[in-house]
């Protein structure tokens, strides 16, 4: 009985809960051809490779047919991924394997072992980490994806849906204050850090202010992070900073840096061509992770499945 965490890569995650790994893995008969993709052979064998690593996801359906669509798709993203350029090394897909293991608390060795008994291989596994890690650089680099906007198109469509109304956006202007912690000497004086930086917000001074008062302590730095849209903000860090005035910080919190929090220089509510971009995208982007696929990758796969001769047996 093995007992492990799920691990997340892009949209979709792998789940080894508590199961009873068989001792040996035997396919049930010769391999066959299960699809072609251009001049790609899906086979039989690589299909059960895939079941069962649905069957660790507790996937429902028929398994076969969604192995089958999954190794399908995953061929045209990996022939577009070679062909733009855009794929990790192997050794970024080695240390992401790495990691995996070391997160569960295992060896590299042991959960390949895993894999092997679960009739899935450290191959097969490499090779959606691979894609995984790979696509979305594609479809970023297609898209031009991470500016927050979209098309003037897409954009007034989508005012027509909302009645020609812009939808209002809290608007923040955000300042970070960081008491630099070495890594070197992260266990020895991060709470130490932590008191201090607690203790500074009651005599904060405001943004203007801001690198002043800094001079005033060791080791500590200020950072201009500039308008955000709190659409743009992480969940996290809209809780942080729910309720805070302008001029006043959040509570602190530790991060790969040091010890740091935020001051809200300036709040407003706007409602511009581009905090409503933002704004509709970010719905679209929130949407699309219920759905598990992102717009761009969605139309990037539909093109890419009109444009590529594909034959399911």
């Amino acid at each position: 009985m093995a007992k492990v965490r799920s691990l997340y890569l892009g949209a979709a995650s792998l789940l080894l809960a508590a199961f009873i790994v068989p001792q040996t893995f035997v396919p049930a008969h010769a391999e066959q051809i299960a699809a072609t993709v251009n001049a790609t052979v899906i086979t039989s064998g690589d299909v059960a490779k895939r079941v069962n690593f649905l069957k660790l996801q507790r996937a429902k359906g028929n398994l076969k047919q969604v192995a089958t669509q999954q190794l399908v798709d995953e061929v045209l993203q990996r022939q577009e991924i070679i062909r733009t350029g855009t794929s990790v090394s192997t050794d970024d897909v080695d240390a992401a394997f790495a990691r995996f293991a070391k997160n569960n608390n295992m060896s590299t060795e042991q959960l390949t072992e895993i894999l092997k008994r679960a009739g899935i291989g450290a191959a097969h596994f490499k090779a959606y980490i691979g894609v995984q890690m790979s696509w979305p650089k594609t479809v970023s680099g297609r898209y031009g994806g991470g500016n927050g906007r979209m098309s003037n198109e897409d954009f007034v469509a989508k005012l027509k849906e909302n009645n020609g109304q812009k939808p209002k956006v809290t608007e923040y202007f955000l300042q970070q204050v960081i008491f630099v912690v070495p890594e070197s000497k992260r266990a020895k004086i991060t709470g130490k850090r932590k008191a201090e930086a607690e203790a500074s917000r009651k005599s904060y001074p405001g943004c203007d202010q801001a690198k002043v008062f800094a001079a005033g302590f060791k080791d500590v730095s200020i950072r201009n992070i500039g308008r955000v849209l709190e659409v743009q903000l992480a969940e996290a860090q809209k809780k942080l900073l729910a309720g805070v005035p302008v001029g006043g910080t959040t509570t602190t919190t530790v991060s790969a840096t040091g010890v740091e929090y935020t001051a809200i220089c300036k709040k407003r509510e706007v409602s511009d061509d581009f905090s409503a971009q933002v704004a509709f995208q970010t719905q679209d982007l929130e949407k699309a992770k219920e759905e598990g696929e992102s717009p761009d990758a969605k139309k990037y796969m539909e093109e890419l499945r009109k444009m590529n001769e594909v034959t399911i047996r």
